[in-house]
């Protein structure tokens, strides 16, 4: 089940749910704010978000990623509010039998969340601006 938070995501309750006998690989996945992007120096992400249209949207995800691919678990949680460089805005965890599966269903999620969940990201810059991002797959 997908969560929104508003402070630092804690990764070791997400790998405990995670960990089953028939698993062989478990797959952490930290979406961490850069302090830089096109050449600009970041000092901090915004994130925004409709709440029960990003939940609706991230639990899609989940379940079209345990369908498409051979995956028992797939969980998203993404942070929203401000997320300073290094800090992580977004992890997913996935585990399945083998780390193929799991690789490609982490990277298919990543790309579904950045370009289909209505979640918007603001950079904040050095110099002061800041600018609304649009999702890509990066």
């Amino acid at each position: 089940m997908a969560e929104l938070v508003e402070g630092p995501i804690v990764v070791e309750p997400l790998l405990a749910a995670a960990a089953r006998p028939d698993c062989g690989a478990v797959l952490l996945f930290l979406g961490t704010t850069r302090d830089r992007h096109a050449g600009r120096r970041v000092v901090g992400l915004f994130y925004e978000a409709y709440r029960p249209m990003a939940l609706a949207a991230l639990e899609r995800i989940e379940r079209h990623a345990v369908g498409l691919y051979e995956v028992a678990i797939c969980r998203i949680v993404h942070r929203l509010g401000e997320v300073p460089p290094g800090q992580a805005s977004v992890a997913v965890v996935v585990a399945a039998a083998h780390r193929v599966a799991a690789f490609d269903a982490c990277r298919w999620v990543m790309d579904e969340l950045k370009t289909s969940a209505p979640i918007w990201k603001k950079e904040s810059y050095d110099d002061g601006s800041a600018a609304w991002i649009e999702g890509a797959k990066l």
